[in-house]
């Protein structure tokens, strides 16, 4: 299978994810490939609405460079989304991170999974924030 599969069928999953708590989302098919910033996955409710960009690893960290997460905070500006990035670590499962808590190198922003797991949430409870129960 392809990367660019891994990732496709990984959004994918996340859309499920969501719906299957209650909030609508959708993939945005050709992000990273338009001349628009656009993320690569939306979801919400009446209340908030959360722009996310995905990536899976089978590695300890994963690097995102800055345009891309460059674009997603404009995005999530101009749409009024809250950005924050999805992280799948293969054998561990999905992290949901802020961008503030990313860290930075020169080149681009970094999540380990030990930050992951210090600071990510979990999908449930990304959705529970929102839900004023976290």
């Amino acid at each position: 299978m392809s990367l660019k599969s891994k990732g496709i069928n990984a959004e994918r999953e996340l859309v499920h994810a969501f719906w299957a708590l209650g909030w609508p989302c959708i993939r945005v098919a050709g992000s990273g490939s338009s001349r628009y910033p656009s993320p690569d996955v939306l979801a919400g409710n009446s209340d908030r609405m959360v722009a996310i960009e995905c990536k899976v690893t089978k590695e300890k960290k994963k690097y995102f460079p800055k345009k891309e997460i460059e674009d997603l905070l404009k995005f999530s500006e101009l749409f009024g989304a809250e950005p924050w990035v999805a992280i799948k670590f293969q054998g561990v499962g999905w992290f949901f991170l802020s961008l503030d808590d990313l860290e930075v190198t020169p080149s681009s922003f970094v999540a380990s999974l030990d930050l992951a797991k210090r600071k990510g949430l979990l999908t449930e409870e990304l959705v529970g924030i929102f839900k004023g129960n976290v």
